[in-house]
């Protein structure tokens, strides 16, 4: 039998949720595969309960440099060292697996440079929808559509935000300290409520249904810190909700105009009725019509999905 053994980059919350998906699944992906799929190696200082610890190592090149190892799996999040690690493992011949999407729409062009060079594969459902598969739908159903407006919901914590100060009436500081308490926030949730984090999903997504790189620095980026109960009830009196929504449309030129900012959306519209931590993407092909991907845009194990996902692409390509 094939195998394919895989080291991974950090075994937090994604990261754990990879490796328990790859060992509890392990008869049905080697089903799915053909394929012997196995953890060999993991970096990371803290060792878990129920993770042998000879897997363990605190030296990056026991993963990057291992001849052992096919695949890489990187979710130590944030842009370095992510990157020159993604990078240093392709250019050892490994195929790589990531859930970053700082480091992947900081770096798209060089990363995608990498693996065809190196002659590997680099995936990264993971990065934009937790466990939707709106990337592999873009790249592989859909290609056959000229893509003419992509308009998302893809960050739970400020949904979820926006969601209890529409149906509860709250304010905005009282509501993020709800949302820090419950783990649906960070205790520096900068990135998330200023829009930081949906302007890196967006230029992913622009880059793969439009064929165009734009910076997520290059986005007009406005976040909800701003928002008041007042602006909730003033959308609900037009019939409509607030919604941070990465939107991104193809013009007649051929440009596209992409933008990150809390829109009033329609109730009767499909993104309205995406709540709390839910994620949403709303898509139009040309030849397709409308479509909508919804689900767990965050966490262990819907996230997880996404990576194990990609992961059996490289298996079932071997």
């Amino acid at each position: 039998m094939k195998s394919l053994k895989i080291g991974i980059l950090g075994l937090g919350t994604v990261g754990g949720g990879t490796y328990t998906i790859l060992t509890e699944n392990k008869d049905l992906i080697t089903k799915r595969t053909g394929c012997n799929v196995e953890v060999v190696r993991i970096l990371d200082r803290f060792k878990k309960p129920g993770v042998p610890e000879e897997l363990y190592t605190e030296d990056p090149d026991d993963v990057l440099a291992n001849s052992e190892i096919d695949l890489v799996v990187e979710t130590l999040g944030g842009i370095e060292p992510a990157t020159s690690f993604m990078l240093q493992a392709m250019e050892h011949g490994k195929h790589v697996v990531t859930a970053n999407k700082a480091a992947v729409a900081a770096s798209y062009q060089k990363l995608h440079e990498a693996a065809e060079k190196n002659g590997v594969k680099f995936l990264y459902e993971a990065s934009v929808g937790g466990g939707i598969p709106v990337l592999t739908s873009i790249q592989n159903e859909l290609q056959g559509n000229r893509f003419l407006e992509v308009m998302g919901i893809v960050n739970g914590t400020t949904n979820y935000i926006l969601t209890k100060m529409t149906e509860e009436g709250a304010d905005y500081a009282d509501v993020l300290k709800d949302a820090q308490a419950k783990g649906f926030a960070e205790a520096d949730p900068t990135a998330d409520v200023e829009g930081i984090d949906v302007a890196n999903k967006l230029s992913i997504l622009i880059a793969l249904a439009f064929d165009k790189y734009i910076a997520p620095t290059d986005i007009p980026t406005t976040g909800i810190s701003a928002i008041t109960s007042e602006d909730i009830a003033a959308a609900a009196a037009e019939g409509c909700k607030l919604k941070l929504i990465a939107h991104a449309s193809l013009k007649g030129d051929g440009s596209v105009e992409a933008s990150v900012a809390p829109e009033k959306i329609s109730v009767s519209h499909p993104l309205a009725g995406v709540s709390n931590e839910f994620n949403a993407v709303y898509i139009t092909g040309d030849m397709v019509g409308e479509l909508m991907f919804y689900g767990k845009g965050a966490g262990a194990l819907p996230t997880g999905s996404a990576i194990v996902g990609d992961i059996i692409s490289v298996a079932k390509s071997l």
